[in-house]
């Protein structure tokens, strides 16, 4: 599959769990150092999952282990920035891969453009949402003040990233209640459709998250599906040997 320097390839993984979406994205960070591959933006979901960041405070895990495993909520560390997060069914989790190197060398810069695209998007789709000094991520005002709606964690190697973004479109709040949401107490949590009062598909937020992404970062999309994924990294493994493995186990 040719590409060109304003080529970005983006994949829906569907459903998936948080173990063998990092192993994906640790595959196609090699691939991506290498040169072997243009940017890459994946979407996906994941099963319950708390994650703690390399910065992470163990204490923002307001839950036992023991009442995680009998809501069947998973726990991993995470070498993304920032603390304590939960993701689930009904939240859009974006990994861009991303050669920073061929956009800017300047990671405040590009957690801002992160932002930035789930602004436009909550726009488009009739919210208003913000950014709050001090506070990374993406805000509205909600009845009790300030609440998120989309939360950042990244990971930056030879200035390829990994991670990235997580916004909340229809997922279910109350296991935000598990954990002190990326460590800042007194804030609360919201989702696009609490703050609309009606359903979004999410097709359509993922559609207009995509859009918006090639906006800001310039990129032209080039949807490809995952089997072709695995496909592109299996045939580009004679190009950078020994760092490139299969994709298709989940």
């Amino acid at each position: 599959m040719s590409h060109n320097e304003t080529t970005c390839w983006t994949v829906d993984l569907g459903l998936i769990r948080y173990g063998p979406a990092c192993a994906l994205q640790r595959q196609l960070v090699e691939a991506r150092k290498a040169h072997v591959i243009p940017d890459v933006l994946l979407f996906c979901e994941h099963p319950h999952v708390i994650t703690i960041g390399r910065n992470g405070n163990p204490q923002h895990l307001r839950a036992s282990l023991r009442s995680l495993e009998r809501m069947r909520v998973e726990l991993h560390s995470s070498d993304r920035g920032g603390d304590v997060t939960y993701h689930g069914p009904g939240q859009i989790t974006a990994y861009p891969i991303v050669d920073l190197a061929e956009h800017r060398r300047d990671i405040r810069w590009y957690v801002e453009q992160l932002e930035e695209v789930m602004i436009r998007t909550s726009a488009e789709l009739g919210v208003v949402a913000k950014r709050v000094p001090g506070c990374h991520g993406v805000w509205i005002d909600g009845v009790a003040g300030e609440e998120k709606i989309g939360a950042l964690g990244v990971h930056i190697s030879r200035w390829v990233t990994s991670h990235g973004f997580a916004y909340n479109v229809s997922a279910d709040l109350r296991y935000f209640d598990l954990i002190v949401p990326c460590g800042i107490a007194g804030k609360g949590v919201s989702s696009l459709e609490r703050a609309r009062g009606r359903s979004v598909s999410l097709d359509e937020v993922r559609a207009r998250l995509a859009s918006d992404f090639s906006i800001v970062f310039n990129r032209h999309l080039q949807p490809i599906r995952p089997t072709q994924l695995a496909e592109e990294l299996i045939a580009r493994q004679e190009m950078a040997p020994g760092t490139l493995t299969s994709i298709a186990q989940r």
